[in-house]
């Protein structure tokens, strides 16, 4: 009885790790896909039949190009800058208007809080116009702070923090306050750390929403020193020069940060979202 037992849970786990690799497929074969034809020459892209794995993963000519055709070092430091500043105002934001909803009292607090969220049925594009203007009014195109302002606000993260701050123990916050603390020191110190699987999460999401920004980077940059890397990758090929390895090995090159980030706190995700917290 035992050993159907034990055949049946490793048929099901069996069966589970086949539909997870199925799933997982279709997102890993473009980046992989990537990876091996930034090896590739000009040549190679036009063999037929194609072949998956390049003749050489000594050739490193597609990177060399990435880095001389363009000034991407450049380009790379205005992402990471942009970045970095659309992180830390985002989130903090987000979390002072987080704590705000879910501790304080005020008059319209639920209209405002459902005025917030209405906001996130807005297509980003319908305020691109509107949002130009005020910036080359503002006189802050090409400049970091004119790229990054536009995404300062985030009615979501205000939204997914509030939930937790939310669930958060009550005796915490009155624990807090008999010991000294006030809002703000609790907030930093307490409850943050506490929510800190949610926080981690949505520092990635910021970090990787703000990175592959196209559209808005191109709008208010004319400038080549101010360009960002994803309209840096777009100009690494042309309408009579293609040069499908150098655009994959930019396409890599891009992965790099958000890679490192995550892998940089996977271990304090993990470790956060597996200890215990105070109890009602």
């Amino acid at each position: 009885m035992n050993d159907r037992k034990k055949m049946r849970k490793n048929a099901r786990s069996a069966l589970w790790c086949a539909v997870c690799f199925c799933l997982s497929v279709p997102v890993v074969f473009p980046v992989l896909y990537a990876f091996l034809g930034s090896f590739r020459t000009a040549g190679e892209f036009s063999r037929l039949p194609p072949a998956l794995f390049p003749d050489s993963f000594l050739n490193f000519d597609s990177y060399v190009q990435v880095f001389t055709r363009v000034p991407m070092a450049r380009y790379f430091l205005n992402s990471l800058g942009t970045t970095a500043l659309v992180c830390a105002v985002k989130l903090c934001l987000s979390t002072l208007a987080a704590y705000a909803f879910a501790f304080f009292d005020f008059r319209l607090k639920n209209f405002l809080f459902v005025l917030i969220l209405g906001t996130m049925m807005l297509p980003a594009d319908t305020l691109i116009i509107t949002n130009y203007r005020t910036v080359s009014r503002l006189g802050l195109t090409n400049t970091w702070l004119g790229v990054a302002v536009v995404s300062f606000a985030g009615a979501s993260q205000m939204f997914m923090l509030r939930q937790a701050f939310a669930q958060a123990p009550r005796a915490l916050r009155d624990a807090a306050f008999l010991d000294g603390c006030g809002d703000m020191r609790f907030l930093w110190r307490i409850l943050v750390p506490v929510c800190r699987p949610v926080v981690i999460t949505l520092l990635i999401q910021v970090f990787v929403a703000q990175w592959n920004a196209y559209l808005w980077p191109l709008m208010v940059t004319d400038s080549d020193a101010m360009r960002t890397v994803q309209v840096g990758i777009t100009m690494l090929t042309g309408a009579e020069d293609t040069n499908y390895q150098v655009v994959l090995a930019g396409a890599c090159a891009a992965m790099v940060p958000p890679v490192v980030l995550f892998i940089t706190v996977r271990n304090r995700l993990t470790a956060s979202m597996t200890r215990g917290a105070v109890s009602d």
